[in-house]
């Protein structure tokens, strides 16, 4: 039990209001709050790397959904990696680097439950929120248990210049794929898809319909398929899918916005002549494949079979920002704001 000079006050990000559409940076307020003090088994954190992710956007509506909203008003909530200034609880001391889910605030006072120690000599803190954190465990989740990826599958998988759909892509090569085929927004993205990443092939999805370029890419179709995105992808992909062929649905970003609903797929019918199978996922559910994940992760890391990339902005202030680009597609990997 240690403890150094209390915090008193820190800033964080609030929702101001709920979007309608697209968020705005007029939705949120940057504000000052105080920091309280510590009870018995709790930890005050200091935050360096906060996540921004697509599924903050959902929580951003008072509609019901598999996460509680963010209340207006208060302080929003997300991954973080920071350092420990001061512990009142066994197992913790000042200095650790620990995950929780206390983001979008300078400091955070928790609970030592919802800490995890995490070590920062194997890799990047940052690292933690992403390839050996939530984003790689939702890649893995998906491909293992959802899709019921086995050696030999052709693979597509969506939005793959991001976060998830990067270490889907590569997870599913170390695992015995026999083709990995990606989308992405722009050429620049593509190529680092197939340079970078080890993809087989990858297509910008702006660059014509994602029907004619997976029926180009994959003639012979594809057993798997990872949804990021929804809308056409998916269409595209229910087309193409084989006999048995797995959707494993991540996201719909391409919806995440809309104010109106989004027409569903026109051939579902296909699943009847393909036997085929959607399935949605929530990382979530998945929690006891962590441990059997990082011990992988951490191998194929450092073998060089798993790429660390990651966007980051830099400064608490910019965090807003850097979230709404996570929305307009801006990152290649997983988007981060250091502190």
């Amino acid at each position: 039990m240690t403890e150094s000079a209390p915090t008193t006050s820190a800033r964080e990000w609030r929702l101001r209001s709920r979007p309608t559409g697209w968020p705005t940076p007029g939705d949120f307020e940057l504000a000052e709050s105080a920091v309280p003090e510590l009870a018995d088994g709790q930890l005050r954190v200091r935050n360096v790397v906060l996540s921004v992710d697509p599924y903050m956007r959902g929580r951003m509506s008072a509609a019901k959904s598999y996460a509680a909203p963010y209340a207006v008003g208060e302080a929003m909530t997300g991954g973080a990696v920071g350092v420990v200034e001061e512990s009142r609880a066994d197992g913790f001391a000042v200095g650790d680097h620990v995950l929780h889910g206390l983001g979008w605030r300078e400091v955070a006072v928790l609970d030592a439950s919802e800490a995890r120690v995490v070590d920062a000599s194997v890799a990047p803190a940052s690292a933690y929120l992403g390839v050996l954190g939530m984003t790689g465990l939702t890649a893995y989740a998906g491909l293992t248990r959802t899709a019921s990826l086995e050696e030999g599958d052709v693979v597509f998988v969506s939005g793959a210049a991001g976060a998830v759909g990067g270490a889907v892509g590569q997870i599913a090569r170390a695992l015995g794929a026999s083709r990995v085929i990606g989308s992405a927004g722009s050429p620049e993205k593509v190529r680092h898809l197939t340079e970078d990443l080890g993809f087989d092939a990858a297509f910008s999805y702006r660059d014509g319909r994602v029907s004619d370029h997976l029926r180009e890419l994959a003639p012979d179709g594809i057993d798997v398929y990872f949804d990021n995105v929804g809308g056409e992808h998916l269409e595209a992909a229910i087309g193409s899918l084989r006999l048995g062929g797995r959707i494993a649905v991540c996201g719909m970003i391409s919806v995440y916005n809309d104010t109106e609903p989004a027409p569903g797929p026109r051939n579902l019918s296909r699943l009847i002549q393909t036997r085929g199978r959607i399935q949605g996922f929530l990382v979530g559910d998945h929690y006891d494949l962590a441990g059997e994940y990082f011990r992988r992760a951490a191998g194929w890391l450092a073998d060089g079979t798993l790429s660390l990339r990651e966007t980051s902005v830099d400064g608490f202030e910019n965090a807003v920002d850097a979230f709404l680009g996570v929305l307009r597609g801006e990152n290649t990997g997983k988007m981060v704001v250091r502190l």
